[in-house]
């Protein structure tokens, strides 16, 4: 990258807020550690999502139901849930016709702390997940610690973590859609420790790469076509 390019992309990236998904890293030690944007916070009676066009957090819909999300919840930054992370399920699972959701990749983060607000990063270590599958779709929700949490931060693996607050995560998931029926259509047909976590997030990071490239690569390149 020409060095007066670089200095262009550098003074933006002070003038100028990253997009949740695009413009923030998924992590220096991922996948191990990752990044991870939070956009519900269990005190949230409403389900807030990212704007994908623009970064803002938008309202999605009331939650349906009187039980709340029972973690921070939110995405990996720079991944996305294609072809790769497809394969893995369906080779899991040993079925043949599941396909990615083409979202970033969910983290349910577990911590003894009490929240404000989303819209706010937080460090995440991963100690595993669910495979989900929604609607024929994979959906995989990475599970976490919050880096330095007092009560769960010690923790390496899913297998250490009290088994009722894992419950407690995965009945959310499997019953938030009942009341339109849609619950029907989830499952959760494992769940996995920390190595196969981080196989989930490597492959979703691979699919965002194909899909959307590097954010500073694809910047520099549109400023050199521009500047010629």
């Amino acid at each position: 990258m020409k060095a007066e390019i670089k200095a262009v992309i550098d003074a933006m990236s002070k003038r100028f807020t990253s997009h949740p998904w695009h413009g923030i890293e998924i992590g220096e030690k991922q996948p191990a550690i990752v990044n991870a944007f939070i956009e519900i916070i269990p005190a949230d009676s409403i389900k807030y999502e990212i704007h994908k066009p623009s970064g803002y957090i938008m309202v999605d819909r009331p939650q349906k139901l009187s039980n709340h999300m029972p973690c921070l919840y939110g995405f990996v930054p720079q991944t996305y849930c294609d072809k790769e992370v497809a394969a893995f399920s369906n080779e899991k699972t040993g079925r043949t016709d599941i396909v990615g959701d083409g979202d970033p990749l969910d983290i349910c983060v577990l911590s003894e702390r009490s929240f404000n607000h989303g819209n706010i990063l937080c460090d995440a270590k991963v100690i595993g997940g669910f495979r989900m599958l929604d609607g024929g779709e994979a959906d995989d929700k990475i599970i976490a610690v919050l880096k330095g949490d007092q009560a769960y931060g010690a923790i390496e693996d899913i297998s250490e973590m009290p088994k009722m607050v894992i419950d407690r995560v995965r009945h959310f998931f499997l019953t938030y859609k009942d009341l339109d029926g849609g619950a029907k259509n989830v499952e959760i047909t494992h769940v996995y420790g920390k190595e196969e976590a981080f196989e989930v997030i490597k492959r979703s990071h691979n699919d965002y790469n194909n899909k959307f490239g590097n954010a500073d690569a694809n910047l520099a390149s549109a400023l050199e076509k521009l500047l010629g």
